[in-house]
């Protein structure tokens, strides 16, 4: 499957991203990431930002990220932390991984920039082992019908564009449904101290699981 690069994203987002950890997405991200275990899928881990908040139940981190100067960042973090991941070249919609092989997978603020969320939440649930979950924090487009519509146009005329391919008018939930997942562990969130238009935007934010 090819895929668009998105590397002057890649370049300026990591260090316009630390203020945004320092003021609430960090803690937001340790809070999520506190119960896991065992062996665990990242995707789209970008510059390594939740490898600071993985426990040390956590016994193998695989990552996979598509940019390369974003996955060179990732591996240096993870030598700073000391922490033992393995950071491959992949995009979710293409895991070279086999069915039933993780506990968990753990997906935040990716979802939204993934080129056919729908075949890659297909991958996601193939790879996890029954009654495994997926961990994460996504923004998702309004319920309001007609607020979407103009979120698709914003979408289709800026944002995805600057943004490395982000969407802010993805029905994730009906996606993730759609695919196999039991919703019943996300709630919607808002986070205010995230850059507009994502401060008003609602958020899916714990886990789904795959059946057992």
């Amino acid at each position: 499957m090819a895929r668009r690069s998105h590397r002057l994203f890649a370049r300026w987002y990591p260090k316009a991203a630390a203020s945004i950890e320092d003021r609430g997405l960090g803690e937001q991200r340790a809070r999520l990431l506190a119960g896991l275990d065992g062996r665990v899928l990242e995707v789209g881990c970008g510059h390594g930002a939740n490898f600071t908040h993985y426990p040390e139940a956590v016994t193998d981190l695989v990552a996979v990220e598509p940019e390369e100067s974003m996955r060179d960042l990732a591996v240096a973090r993870a030598e700073e932390l000391g922490r033992k991941a393995v950071v491959l070249d992949g995009q979710a919609e293409q895991l070279s991984f086999e069915n039933d092989s993780f506990d968990a997978v753990v997906a935040t603020l990716v979802l939204c920039s993934v080129e056919d969320q729908g075949r890659a939440l297909a991958e996601i649930h193939r790879v996890l082992k029954p009654g495994g979950r997926l961990v994460l924090l996504e923004h998702v487009g309004s319920a309001n019908r007609n607020i979407r519509a103009l979120e698709y146009l914003f979408d289709v005329a800026l944002w995805s564009h600057v943004f490395g391919g982000c969407h802010t008018s993805r029905d994730t939930g009906a996606n993730l449904a759609a695919a196999g997942f039991d919703t019943a562990g996300l709630t919607p969130e808002k986070l205010p101290f995230l850059p507009y238009p994502l401060k008003v935007s609602p958020h899916l934010a714990g886990e789904a699981r795959k059946p057992a």
